[in-house]
């Protein structure tokens, strides 16, 4: 589970480095995508702890910061209370 998990955020960190000037579609691509990734990867080897899915989602916030895009602008303007929570299952 560990390695998928590394796996997944790997390619997401690859992604998000095209991210910070990018429009909120791309980035809600971006975070669609890993989030389906890890759907999988919690279905298929146990689901993620409670402190595993805090820090997933923290992870992947701070990804988006550190490449420049305003995360807290883009749940404002799409009406979202957190990044994730549109695809996640776990």
């Amino acid at each position: 589970m560990l390695q998928a998990t590394e796996v997944a955020l790997a390619a997401f960190e690859q992604e998000a480095h095209v991210l910070g000037s990018a429009s909120d579609e791309p980035v809600l691509a971006a975070v669609e995508r890993v989030v389906r990734q890890l759907n999988v990867i919690d279905k298929e080897y146990g689901a993620y702890c409670t402190i595993e899915r805090e820090d997933l989602c923290e992870y992947i916030d701070d990804v988006l910061t550190e490449q420049g895009v305003d995360v807290s602008g883009l749940l404002i303007r799409q009406g979202m209370g957190g990044l994730t929570e549109r695809w996640r299952d776990w």
